[in-house]
């Protein structure tokens, strides 16, 4: 261990009854010290955890952690959704674009910030690595800053460096980032859906992707379109191979032109090699990436987003199953609405027409408490493996039969059904 470095468990002891505590995003969770933080449970009690998605092992179900730690999430993911769903958990639904004011403006101060980091350069500066994101604001924010430098974080260009000298504490914990390959869940369906939204991908357009298969599917696609550019909330392994091929150059992006901007990546070894001291990427700040005022600046805007169900007359639920709350808000409506103002732009919801359990994803109505992410006056085009459907300008009828013709064979005859109860009459031509 270098000079300057300590234990996990010795860094952890900045943490007070009490504090509220920032955990870094996504990949760049640090897990050495959110293991090391959750075994003080008993030690130190009435702390608040607070994050955005966050990927790797927690280990936070036991009696002793549960009565020690609340955790505050800010976008569900997986390895905390049981956590942010019990009693000793909650949910604040915010635009992620609007995350880095609650930190700026106080309404959520800060006590300690858990970050993972790329080894300091020369100058003693590191970089926030593959989540600049909310991050960015949680650092220059945090009372206390406890860094987890890890040799194989990659070197992140854009707005995430951070000095040496702000750590509190650091240790030196050389892992694997987490990984994720999308391109292992694709399958006959994604690759259909891939093909329909790229048919309403001109060449020249600036895409956003969400997270997932579908987004990756899309990319796959896009192998002879010309001059794309990226300017998105995340982005993975799916954009190497268009930048190897020549097809993303950013070459008529007008917000930094010739780069790609982006505020985290998430994927393989593959992505996290490739975004490594690489002067065309630029992960920035989330309050500029996904402001509307910004993003309405680049040329054809494809936002492409997906979701948990759409009711047909447009309403689309992304965020929870019923009153269970399984992700959140995050960036969705910030594209959406950044994608259709922009000239020539088109925001897309992307969805299998069915769960893995076979249940429609679209509906007559969204289940009992589920909560509307994208509203039904911010919806345009909505894409199944069964075709692609625009909305704008439809009234509520008309959106209907449109959404109807899209859904799994299997289920149109309820939503016809559900069509007579609602409009007083029968669908013709389906």
């Amino acid at each position: 261990m270098e000079p300057g470095y300590t234990t996990a468990e010795d860094a952890v002891l900045l943490v007070e009854s009490g504090n509220r505590v920032f955990i870094h995003s996504s990949a760049a969770m640090p897990q050495k010290l959110v293991a090391a933080l959750l075994q003080r449970a008993g030690t130190i009690n009435n702390i608040e955890l607070i994050a955005i998605s966050t990927y790797g092992n927690i280990d936070w179900n036991h009696p002793e952690v549960l009565s020690s730690f609340y955790f505050n999430s800010l976008f569900v993911a997986d390895n905390n959704r049981d956590w942010a769903n019990s009693e000793r958990g909650g949910y604040i639904p915010v635009f992620l674009s609007e995350i880095p004011q609650l930190f700026n403006e106080h309404y959520l101060p800060l006590d300690v910030a858990l970050l993972q980091v790329s080894p300091p350069d020369e100058h003693g500066y590191c970089t926030l690595g593959t989540s600049a994101d909310v991050t960015i604001s949680a650092a220059r924010n945090a009372k206390k800053i406890i860094a987890q430098v890890n040799p194989r974080m990659p070197r992140v260009l854009g707005d995430g460096f951070i000095h040496i000298s702000r750590f509190n504490a650091m240790i030196w914990e050389e892992a694997e980032l987490f990984e994720v390959d999308y391109s292992a869940k694709a399958d006959s369906i994604t690759d259909k859906i891939g093909l329909q939204v790229a048919s309403l991908i001109e060449d020249g357009a600036t895409l956003q992707m969400g997270i997932g298969a579908i987004p990756n599917a899309v990319l796959t696609a896009l192998s002879g379109h010309r001059d794309l550019g990226i300017h998105t909330e995340m982005f993975s392994d799916g954009v190497v191979p268009l930048v190897e091929k020549g097809v993303i150059t950013n070459a008529r992006k007008k917000v930094e032109c010739g780069k790609i901007v982006s505020t985290f990546v998430l994927g393989t070894r593959k992505i996290y090699d490739f975004v490594d001291n690489n002067p065309y990427v630029n992960c920035m700040d989330v309050a500029f990436v996904n402001d509307v005022s910004v993003i309405r600046k680049n040329p054809k805007v494809v936002s492409i987003n997906s979701a948990i169900e759409i009711d047909i007359t447009g309403q689309v639920c992304a965020d929870s199953i019923g009153t269970w709350q399984f992700s959140g808000i995050g960036g969705q409506m910030d594209f959406m609405r950044g994608a259709a103002l922009s000239e020539g732009g088109k925001p897309v919801i992307a969805i299998t027409s069915v769960t893995k359990n076979g249940i429609s994803r679209i509906v007559p109505h969204l289940n009992e408490g589920a909560g509307v992410v994208t509203t039904r006056g911010h919806i345009h085009y909505v894409a199944t493996e069964y075709g692609v459907v625009n909305l704008f300008g439809k009234n509520l009828e008309q959106r209907a039969v449109l959404l109807t013709g899209i859904a799994h064979p299997a289920h149109k005859e309820m939503l016809e059904k559900a069509y007579h109860q609602r409009f007083g009459r029968m669908i013709k031509g389906l």
